[in-house]
């Protein structure tokens, strides 16, 4: 089976937020060989909804939820259909504390998972400032940071693509 593309998150696979399973979707009582890795934000406590109750929408609206924090795009001044699209129709990823979905060029980025070490490396000039600062991290920490750097560790950093220029970006989270 074909699984549903996602205009904000073209991998999930890749980046573990769909994962196989052999349970039904707690949305439409199908086993469809998948499901997302991480729940709904809801009032109900859901632990399997397959990639296509979440890419047509129907989890969100049956559950009342939203797969991401919405607060973070609507911020920035990203449209609302935008915002649907990723917080009610995009599976969202696992975060140590709560998920931000970045934004670029008014519009959501891609996510593409943790970075690795040389994505960070390659962060350099005004966009290693611009990252320093919005992360609350100080400049003479950093090659502290990419010394110890591993994905999947105690620090997280996630990498996003914008859709419009193509730029990179990132956001940082821990345990």
């Amino acid at each position: 089976m074909i699984l549903p593309l996602f205009k904000y998150h073209p991998n999930p696979i890749d980046t573990g937020a769909i994962e196989r399973t052999e349970e039904a979707c707690e949305c439409c009582g199908q086993a469809r060989g998948y499901r997302a890795t991480s729940t709904i934000h809801s009032v109900e406590s859901i632990e399997t909804i397959c990639p296509w109750c979440i890419a047509d929408g129907v989890a969100a609206k049956k559950f009342d939820g939203e797969f991401s924090d919405s607060h973070p795009l609507l911020s920035d001044g990203i449209d609302r259909e935008i915002v649907k699209e990723v917080c009610e129709r995009t599976p969202s990823f696992i975060s140590w504390q709560q998920e931000r979905w970045l934004s670029h060029c008014n519009d959501a980025c891609e996510f593409h998972g943790d970075a690795d070490k040389s994505d960070l490396e390659a962060l350099t000039g005004e966009d290693l400032n611009k990252f320093l600062n919005a992360e609350y991290i100080e400049p003479e920490f950093w090659s502290h940071i990419l010394q110890s750097y591993t994905e999947g560790g105690d620090l997280a950093v996630y990498k996003f693509k914008c859709r419009v220029c193509g730029k990179d970006q990132f956001y940082s989270d821990c345990s």
